[in-house]
């Protein structure tokens, strides 16, 4: 059974990149040599509304590789894969290639 999350408010759910544990030459990488807490936006809520009603969109979209705090979100698995889910403002930028 295919389960989709759509995320309320500002809520993005976020499927974290893992770093390769070793090259193509078949050296193994140190755990802490490529920590970037960086991940993939899989789906994004319609934004909160601010005191008069006013929608605020959320500042990501779907297919955005993000910078993530290393501790926070709200770890969710939907079927045998596992995402995080943050708030719009807890994600500290975009990168870009």
């Amino acid at each position: 059974m295919a389960k989709r999350l759509v995320p309320l408010l500002n809520r993005v759910l976020v499927e974290k990149i893992v770093p390769p544990s070793k090259t193509t030459a078949g050296i193994l990488l140190p755990e802490k040599s490529a920590k970037l807490n960086s991940g993939k936006v899989v789906a994004v809520g319609p934004g909160a509304r601010d005191a008069h009603g006013n929608a605020i969109p959320v500042s990501v979209k779907e297919g955005d590789t993000v910078l993530l705090p290393e501790y926070g979100g709200t770890q969710v698995k939907l079927g045998e894969k596992d995402y995080h889910l943050y708030r719009d403002e807890d994600i500290l930028g975009t990168l870009h290639d």
